[in-house]
């Protein structure tokens, strides 16, 4: 159920559980101008930089790059195996060194050797872009199927019919970050050239009809499409890491998925909403339209969801991306130690 915190920001929690930067951060980009309708917050919104996470911000005639934030792109990716929980053995050691071996993870990794699909991959994107990336990050094709770091994952999980899934996160890596400040900075520097005060710097913004917008929208939907094939790449390694475990022999790799999703949650794109075009800006947020089918995938340790949208258009046809918080990462790291983690993650290969 939405509620209102003004006549610009409907929310789908209770008000009084939002933290109060968080709500200030709200207030600040419903007064922007091109705001469409109002901003929609997710049950797990909190405080971001930039722009709300678990906020949807629906824009006529202007885009803010830092809402979109810098790791553009950054999405799930979730394939159900044929395979159930008693066809796995007692031990999942040599799986999960597989996986490792197949997958770089890591700040900055890349690939030693780039995959047949991934060089079929690498080329499509080349074909694509639209500026010289190799000034940005010369290493960005070699990124292309590696994981990255922070709290992106691989994972294997059980449904409630202890049917396994592999369940990935991750986004635009290297390249995505550095385009993404390259047009913050972009917005900001137009800001001060236009004489346009912001209660937040990190709201710069690039108005539609200028060419800055343009490069930015370019760039973005580059990147996004960088993301979406990066976590196919990494997918598409782990079937066959799969297919080898389960049947020691290659040839097996379409034969044991049966559904597979992929969704953004950090992305903007242009949808048609309340009968007209506008640009969609989603930071911590997944497009849910009538049945499209969607991951919110939950904190270590915790349940993730398969869901299908039921197209609200309130939420603009959204859904929460699931890493809501109770407290801030510093806060947490005075709670909790590494023991409690490793209490936690016993058993877990």
């Amino acid at each position: 159920m939405q509620r209102k915190l003004n006549d610009k920001i409907l929310v789908w929690l209770k008000p009084d559980s939002i933290e109060e930067a968080a709500k200030q951060q709200l207030h600040n980009i419903s007064k922007l101008p091109f705001i469409f309708k109002h901003i929609a917050a997710m049950p797990d919104c909190h405080l971001g930089k930039g722009a709300t996470v678990g906020s949807v911000i629906a824009t006529k005639g202007a885009i803010i790059p830092a809402a979109v934030g810098v790791d553009i792109g950054c999405g799930m990716i979730a394939v159900q195996t044929k395979f159930f929980a008693k066809d796995l053995p007692d031990s999942l050691e040599k799986l999960r060194h597989s996986i490792e071996r197949s997958i770089p993870l890591g700040v900055g990794k890349v690939n030693q050797k780039l995959t047949e699909s991934a060089e079929s991959r690498r080329l499509e994107l080349i074909d694509q872009a639209t500026n010289d990336y190799s000034m940005l990050a010369r290493q960005w094709p070699f990124q292309l199927g590696t994981l990255g770091s922070g709290n992106h994952f691989i994972e294997l999980s059980l449904d409630e019919n202890n049917k396994i899934w592999v369940v990935l996160h991750s986004g635009s890596r290297g390249i995505g970050n550095l385009i993404a400040q390259k047009h913050i900075k972009i917005a900001q520097k137009l800001m001060d050239n236009m004489f346009i005060s912001l209660d937040d710097r990190d709201l710069a913004y690039l108005p539609e009809a200028m060419p800055q917008f343009r490069d930015y929208i370019k760039d973005l939907l580059w990147a996004q499409k960088f993301a979406l094939l990066n976590r196919e790449e990494m997918m598409d390694r782990v079937m066959k890491d799969l297919s080898f475990f389960f049947f020691k022999e290659n040839g097996h790799q379409a034969e044991i998925e049966i559904e597979r999703i992929n969704c953004h949650h950090n992305f903007t794109q242009q949808e048609n909403h309340f009968g007209q075009n506008v640009w969609v800006t989603r930071k911590g947020a997944i497009q849910m339209r009538k049945s499209q089918r969607g991951v919110i995938p939950g904190s270590m340790g915790t349940k993730s969801y398969i869901v299908s949208g039921l197209g609200n258009p309130l939420s603009f046809c959204s859904a929460p991306h699931g890493a809501g918080r109770r407290m801030s990462r510093n806060e947490a790291r005075e709670i909790f130690s590494l023991e409690d983690l490793e209490k936690a993650m016993e058993g877990i290969e």
